[in-house]
């Protein structure tokens, strides 16, 4: 059914914390979330927070552990990567319902881990500030694919192609931030970050040699520290 067009009032690629449509669009999300039962999902968050867990290890390149004692976990088939990735489709087209938003929905499985992206015109809202927004639809959807799957998942969501701008950009701060370590000999410490963003700043400079990056603090202020190399 054609779904009614619903103009941005802000022009602005990036939607101002607080906007009318960001505020409707977080009380949408809310209502999807009820109506997935998110709130019994998030009951049994064992599994989802081994993964935040996993993604912390991974962006510091260490051994990726399960959740039982510590052992590595089994990997995943690329089939199990793919029907997560459709179960996951199926969840945000759900919520692109509720917010009678238009939009191409793509699943598929790159770097062995599922992927989901939403393409169209009218969808920054989805994103929020700095992509806040859009975190927040990634754990919703992780939630109704380890529902279903009872395995906790690596989905990545993405919108409009945020995270590949965001990727470049964050690349830009990287290299800025090694020049500085190797100008001066001092550590840089970059400002907060989602473990997405630490990811893309930990791969462009691990291939530098002579600086090396680690994160410290928690969440919501965990950030990246990059040193001159032992």
């Amino acid at each position: 059914m054609p779904r009614a067009e619903q103009p941005l009032e802000d022009t602005d690629p990036v939607v101002a914390a607080g906007s009318t449509e960001d505020a409707e669009t977080s009380e949408a999300v809310a209502v999807a979330g009820d109506s997935a039962d998110a709130d019994a999902a998030i009951d049994d968050r064992n599994g989802p927070d081994d993964e935040d867990t996993e993604d912390d290890e991974a962006e510091e390149g260490k051994p990726v552990a399960g959740a039982n004692g510590g052992k590595p976990a089994a990997a995943t088939s690329d089939a199990d990567l793919f029907r997560q990735s459709e179960i996951a489709a199926d969840y945000v087209e759900g919520l692109l319902d509720i917010l009678d938003y238009d939009g191409d929905i793509d699943e598929l499985v790159s770097g062995g881990r599922p992927v989901v992206e939403v393409v169209g015109g009218r969808l920054q809202a989805l994103v929020g500030q700095r992509g806040a927004t859009l975190e927040a639809l990634q754990e919703l959807t992780r939630l109704a694919v380890f529902r279903q799957t009872g395995s906790p998942s690596r989905l990545l969501l993405d919108v409009g192609g945020y995270r590949a701008t965001r990727r470049k950009e964050l690349s830009a701060v990287a290299k800025n931030a090694v020049e500085k370590v190797k100008q001066h000999g001092e550590a840089v410490r970059l400002e907060p970050m989602s473990a997405f963003e630490r990811k893309c700043v930990h791969d462009v400079v691990n291939a530098i040699a002579g600086v090396e990056s680690e994160s410290e603090g928690v969440e919501p202020n965990r950030r990246i520290v990059v040193r001159p190399a032992d």
